[in-house]
């Protein structure tokens, strides 16, 4: 019986017969999967530097453990995302304890992203950070619109949190986050930044990426004149092929050959 991913893929390639479309690879070995983990998100870190997604202590993404689906890895505080290397990472439980790993990490992340990751066990990755375009459209207090290909990805498939209440410190407001996020991939923190979710550290980070930069394109859309959106069934139409699991899963495979060529000591 054919899996979803292969329908997908039979629907967004051509030439899947006769060569080797990438895939999401499958492990026997628990701990070589939670190797790859931690490098598949040692080098999201490295994306979100490339990007200048990085903003002091700020910013945070996460993937639940494979082995003890009740812990995540997370980002040591106060490292440049341009300098985490797999080894660096933390491993925290739900109720805040550091399992593994030789560094403190940001209490807004664990807020954040553990009761996220209680709240949706469909979730493995999270991603958050401050930035630019992010902070810039999260002001507004609305929600994307659907005005280009790539926006239709978030067409009801993200949420606005509309309630700031400061830095996050306590997992009530944690809560919030995750109620408001829903079953969407994203949800947009009103006067704070963008937040994605995904089943795989890859997508989460593409998700995020793409969110940026769609907020980016509406911003200057608005900025010179009234929208013309994608119609309602258009717009779902093209959500399903954007927003699958291999697209979006796929989305990251350029840009984790990129901070592999530049610098694969996030490996270690």
């Amino acid at each position: 019986m054919m899996t979803s991913i292969e329908q997908q893929i039979q629907q967004s390639t051509r030439g899947d017969a006769q060569f080797s479309v990438p895939r999401p690879p499958v492990f026997d070995d628990s701990i070589a999967e939670q190797t790859y983990l931690k490098q598949r998100l040692a080098a999201a870190f490295r994306v979100f530097a490339l990007h200048g997604f990085d903003e002091g202590l700020a910013g945070h993404i996460t993937v639940r453990d494979n082995i003890d689906p009740d812990t995540f890895w997370v980002n040591p505080l106060a490292i440049h995302f341009a300098l985490i290397k797999a080894s660096d990472l933390v491993r925290v439980d739900h109720q805040g304890n550091i399992v593994e790993g030789h560094h403190p990490i940001n209490n807004a992340a664990f807020a954040i992203h553990s009761r996220i990751h209680q709240a949706r066990p469909d979730v493995n990755a999270i991603a958050h950070a401050h930035t630019t375009y992010g902070r810039a459209f999260s002001a507004l207090g609305q929600q994307l619109q659907p005005i280009s290909q790539d926006a239709c990805a978030f067409y009801n498939n993200h949420a606005l949190l509309d309630t700031f209440t400061g830095v996050v410190a306590q997992l009530s407001e944690g809560d919030m986050i995750a109620t408001a996020l829903a079953d969407h991939c994203a949800v947009i923190l009103q006067n704070h930044g963008l937040l994605t979710v995904a089943s795989s550290v890859d997508a989460a980070c593409a998700i995020f990426c793409s969110m940026e930069r769609c907020c980016q394109s509406q911003l200057l859309a608005q900025a010179a004149g009234p929208l013309k959106l994608v119609d309602h069934q258009t717009a779902l139409h093209t959500r399903q092929v954007n927003a699958s699991t291999i697209v979006t899963w796929g989305n990251f495979q350029p840009l984790y050959q990129q901070v592999l060529a530049q610098d694969a000591s996030f490996l270690t």
